[in-house]
C-alpha cells in the first residue's frame, strides 16, 4: 500500500514540476546542445549509447547548460545503478552509505554503480578525500557536476581520474527550439493549451536567457501561468508579456567563481589596453551583479601603479581618491569617482616601469645582498671608530641638487635595473635621468653598462611571491 502511496507522490510531484524540470530530456535524441561532447560519433556520446562508461567524469559549464540533464539521460540509459547526491546537502555519513550499499551490490549480483554528485565543488578537501579510493578501485564510476573550475575546485587526484567535458552556454537557436518543444509538448509542456508567442517575445527570451536554458523555459511558464487566455481562448504572450516575465538579463557571476576572475580580468586587460569602452562595459557588469566596488576599486589602484606607473603619477592619486571617495560616499552616487578612475586610468599614457623592482629582486635571489657601501651606511653609531657613513656628499650642498658618487654594491656598478618609457611625464624622466648617469659614469670610471631586459609575467608572479 505504502508503494501505491509513494508512487502516486511521485507521479504528482513531476506533474506539479517546474516547467524546466518536466522538459528534462530522458533521451540523447532529445537532449539540445553541447555538440562539441556528445554529437554524432563523440567519444562520450559512443560510451552514452553503448553503456559503456568506466571512466569517471566531471562535467563543467555555467548554469542552466545541462550537466543534471546529461547525467539523468545516462541514468536512463546505462543499465548500472544510478545513484544520486547533492554536495550541497550531503555528507560522508550519505556517501559511507552509498559506497556501502554499492560494495554489496557489486558483491551480490555484480552490478556497477554510477554515482552522480551535484555541485562537486561544494564539498571540502576531506569529503573529496574520501571519495577518491573508491573511484580508484572502481567500487563507484563517478560523474560530478560544477558551475566551477574543476582544476581549481576539485582536488587533484579526482581530477586525474576522471575525463574532464566542458559545457558552454546554449546559442539562440537552441535556446529558441527548447521554448518551441515547451509549448508544443502535450505531456510534459504546454501543447493541451493555445499558446501563441510572438516572434518579438521569443526574440526576447532567448536573448535575455543568455544561453541558460532553464532561466528562458523558467520566464516561458511565468509568462504562460501568468496571462489569461482571450477571447478565443488563446494565450497571448507578447513583447510587453516577455519583458515582464524575464525583466533582468541573467548575468552569471559567482563571487567565488571563474566568471569573477574572468570579468576583473577583462576590466584589468581593457583599462591597460586603453579602451575606456570596453572597462565601462566591464565594470557596469560587475556592479549590476553585485560585485563589491571596494574590490574593483582596489585593483584600479593596483593597476595604476603597475601599468601607468611614472608616465601620469597622477593615475595614482586619482585611484586612490577614487577609493577614499567611495567609503565617504557609497552606492549608488559613489560609482562616479570609480567611473572618474576608470575613464582616467584607460585613457592615461601606460608605463610598466614600475616592474624594474622585480629585475632588483631578482639580482638578489639570483647572487645574493650585496654590502652596502661604507658611506652610505649610517653615520649616527660609531662614525669615528669604524668610519661609517665618511665620505658620502650631501647632494642638496651641490649645483643642481645633484652630486655623483656610487650608489649600489661595487661589483653591479653600471647595472641599470631602470628604464624610464618614452610616454608622457616619464618621458622628461628620462632625459634627466640620462644626463645624471652619465655623470656618475664619468665621477665613478664605469667603463660598460649592462640594461637588464623586462621580466616575463611568469618571472614576476614568481617573485611576487617572496614578497611579504
Amino acid at each position: 500500500m505504502s508503494d501505491l502511496f509513494d508512487h502516486a507522490m511521485n507521479e504528482r510531484m513531476r506533474s506539479e514540476a517546474p516547467l524546466a524540470a518536466r522538459m528534462r530530456p530522458r533521451t540523447m535524441d532529445e537532449y539540445i546542445g553541447q555538440e562539441h561532447i556528445i554529437g554524432p560519433g563523440k567519444l562520450l556520446r559512443r560510451a552514452i549509447e553503448t553503456d559503456r562508461l568506466f571512466s569517471s567524469i566531471i562535467l563543467c559549464g555555467p548554469p542552466g547548460t545541462g550537466k543534471t540533464t546529461l547525467a539523468q539521460v545516462i541514468a536512463n540509459q546505462t543499465k548500472s545503478h544510478f545513484e544520486t547526491l547533492s554536495a550541497i546537502l550531503a555528507g560522508k555519513s550519505d556517501l559511507r552509505e552509498v559506497i556501502d550499499q554499492a560494495q554489496e551490490r557489486n558483491r551480490l549480483y555484480k552490478q556497477r554503480t554510477v554515482l552522480f554528485i551535484d555541485e562537486i565543488h561544494r564539498w571540502n578537501k576531506a569529503q573529496q578525500d574520501a571519495l577518491l579510493p573508491f573511484v580508484e578501485n572502481g567500487t563507484v564510476t563517478l560523474i560530478g557536476a560544477t558551475t566551477e573550475n574543476p582544476f581549481f575546485e576539485v582536488i587533484k587526484a579526482l581530477v586525474s581520474r576522471s575525463r574532464i567535458f566542458q559545457l558552454r552556454n546554449l546559442n539562440q537557436t537552441e535556446i529558441g527550439t527548447l521554448l518551441e518543444r515547451a509549448i508544443d509538448d502535450r505531456e510534459r509542456g504546454y501543447g493541451q493549451r493555445q499558446v501563441n508567442l510572438t516572434p518579438e517575445a521569443r526574440a526576447h527570451l532567448v536573448d535575455m536567457a543568455s544561453g541558460d536554458a532553464r532561466n528562458a523555459l523558467n520566464a516561458l511558464e511565468l509568462a504562460v501561468e501568468s496571462t489569461q487566455p482571450d477571447e478565443n481562448g488563446i494565450i497571448q504572450i507578447t513583447l510587453d508579456v516577455a519583458q515582464e516575465s524575464i525583466q533582468r538579463r541573467a548575468v552569471l557571476y559567482d563571487k567565488d567563481g571563474d566568471a569573477h576572475y574572468d570579468t576583473i580580468s577583462a576590466f584589468i586587460k581593457s583599462v591597460r589596453g586603453s579602451d575606456p569602452d570596453a572597462a565601462l562595459y566591464w565594470l557596469a557588469k560587475m556592479i549590476y551583479a553585485g560585485e563589491d566596488p571596494r574590490f574593483i576599486v582596489r585593483r584600479l589602484i593596483i593597476l595604476a601603479g603597475e601599468d601607468i606607473g611614472l608616465a601620469d603619477p597622477m593615475g595614482l592619486v586619482v585611484a586612490s581618491s577614487a577609493a577614499q571617495a567611495f567609503d565617504f560616499i557609497g552606492l549608488p552616487e559613489g560609482i562616479y569617482p570609480i567611473v572618474e578612475a576608470t575613464l582616467y586610468l584607460a585613457t592615461a599614457p601606460k608605463s610598466n616601469t614600475a616592474g624594474a623592482y622585480f629585475k632588483a629582486m631578482q639580482r638578489i635571489e639570483e647572487e645574493g645582498a650585496g654590502s652596502v657601501p661604507k658611506h652610505l651606511q649610517d653615520g649616527n653609531r660609531d662614525r669615528e671608530a669604524t668610519g661609517q657613513g665618511q665620505g658620502y656628499m650631501y647632494p642638496h650642498e651641490a649645483e643642481g641638487h645633484f652630486t655623483p658618487q656610487q650608489y649600489l654594491p661595487k661589483r653591479l656598478l653600471g647595472t641599470y635595473f631602470y628604464t624610464p618609457s618614452a610616454e608622457g611625464y616619464e618621458a622628461q624622466i628620462g632625459s634627466r635621468l640620462e644626463m645624471w648617469r652619465d655623470a656618475q659614469k664619468k665621477a665613478l670610471g664605469i667603463e660598460s653598462e649592462v640594461f637588464l631586459p623586462n621580466l616575463s609575467q611568469d618571472q614576476i608572479d614568481n617573485l611576487k611571491r617572496n614578497i611579504k
